[in-house]
């Protein structure tokens, strides 16, 4: 091998950001390149017009006007074309855990900050090759074992890497040193540096600072005084210095939450409860998933006129368990809400977040033979899902009226209900 030594610093750090290209939609076309390889596709939160927001779409949809965020009813205006497909996360996770395992087999400093992007300190893989050679490698192993379009940003931190992965999309490599900054990035404005929302862009302009060239000339005390800690690192990123390391640990998550628009309004707490009680499952199982235990929960509302609140409360005791968080999400409900006012949307997040082997759980005198038991249970649920996917167990909860009238009856009469007799129920809406 050649000696790389030449290629990398001699003090600071190489950093590569891995950005998979349109990936929810690239990993479809990866599974059935037959019916969506070189087609326009986009990925929606539901393919029922009403909700329909275009989640991702590929880049063939992208060169058409689709867009990410737009409505799938217009976008299928501009596109009748256009292959909506429904989200798929579990095989989304499947190709991500795929892609994170080729990157980290190059180093173990490897960050992952979504699904489908993360940052890895290659500094001391010297044995790999120069920066670019492995960058290279990385790519061509994405595309050959998985299907996969990535961008790469090579540089001596994650700033003006994840910079760097933007710069050529899809199936780009680019490399963007302190000393390019200015030549790259000082004429575009602000709101295009990675960080800078259009809000804090807007602030900016109304400071007289319109190029992100600018904002590296500011003076620092100003920016201080108009956004206080933020000034400091506005200052910084407009002169391409970024002082965060890639940190392999994942920070435990503050909150987990999971929301649903509705197919048609709900009213009342009769109607809410299968999905009140769809999305505390969701959400506990997501909790036990990190070995985390809740201390409060919080509900999110929102009308037709898309008005939303959110109302909170304590738990009476730390709990990874759906039940406790239900109880706590439908008192609220009966609470806060009207019964003749309709429901859009419904949101549960699980709040106060602790790490399950540190936290004393506090057993109330009539709980606590109970308390093995609703452990058990809930391995045994999330055993099954993990195994057999999300909809293998079903609470009489979750259905719908109707629904639940069935399986009643089929109780009843001793028969066992077979998985056709579910095949209507849309599991995504209960």
């Amino acid at each position: 091998m050649q000696n790389v030594d030449q290629y990398y610093p001699t003090s600071g750090r190489v950093i590569l950001h891995v950005d998979m290209n349109a990936f929810y939609c690239s990993v479809h076309e990866a599974e059935d390149p037959d019916q969506y390889r070189g087609k326009p596709t986009a990925v929606a939160g539901s393919v029922e017009l009403r909700k329909g927001i275009i989640v991702t779409c590929s880049y063939v949809a992208r060169r058409l006007g689709i867009s990410t965020g737009m409505q799938v009813q217009k976008a299928l205006r501009i596109c009748p074309s256009l292959m909506v497909i429904k989200p798929d996360f579990h095989l989304y996770r499947k190709y991500s855990n795929a892609f994170m395992q080729i990157a980290y087999s190059y180093t173990p400093m490897l960050e992952a900050v979504s699904i489908d992007e993360c940052y890895l300190d290659i500094t001391g893989s010297k044995q790999f090759g120069t920066p670019l050679e492995i960058a290279e490698n990385i790519q061509h192993r994405i595309m050959e074992e998985l299907s996969l379009p990535c961008s790469i940003g090579i540089a001596p931190n994650k700033l003006l890497a994840k910079i760097a992965s933007d710069l050529k999309k899809p199936n780009g490599i680019s490399v963007l040193r302190l000393r390019d900054v200015a030549k790259v990035l000082w004429d575009k404005p602000c709101n295009e540096m990675f960080g800078i929302g259009d809000k804090t862009a807007e602030k900016l302009r109304k400071l007289g600072i319109y190029s992100i060239g600018q904002l590296a000339a500011a003076e620092e005390g100003m920016l201080i005084q108009n956004f206080g800690v933020l000034g400091s690192w506005l200052k910084r990123a407009g002169n391409g210095v970024d002082h965060s390391l890639v940190n392999p640990e994942r920070e435990q998550s503050k909150s987990i939450g999971h929301t649903t628009t509705l197919p048609r309004d709900v009213l009342g707490i009769i109607e809410a409860r299968p999905i009140l009680l769809n999305l505390c499952d969701q959400v506990a199982r997501r909790l036990r998933r990190q070995s985390l235990m809740a201390s409060g929960v919080q509900l999110t509302i929102r009308t037709p006129d898309m008005k939303t609140i959110t109302r909170s409360c304590q738990l009476d005791t730390l709990s990874e368990s759906a039940e406790d968080i239900y109880k706590a999400v439908c008192n609220l409900y009966l609470k806060h809400w009207k019964a003749e006012k309709p429901v859009r949307l419904l949101g549960v997040t699980l709040q106060g977040l602790k790490a399950k082997e540190e936290s004393a759980i506090q057993l109330d005198l009539f709980d606590y033979e109970r308390q093995p038991k609703k452990e058990s249970l809930n391995k045994a649920m999330d055993m099954l899902r993990n195994k057999f996917g999300e909809n293998a167990v079903l609470t009489a909860g979750m259905l719908s009226d109707t629904h639940s009238a069935r399986l009643r009856n089929h109780k009843e009469r001793g028969t066992s209900l077979q998985k056709d007799n579910l095949k209507d129920i849309d599991h995504d809406n209960v």
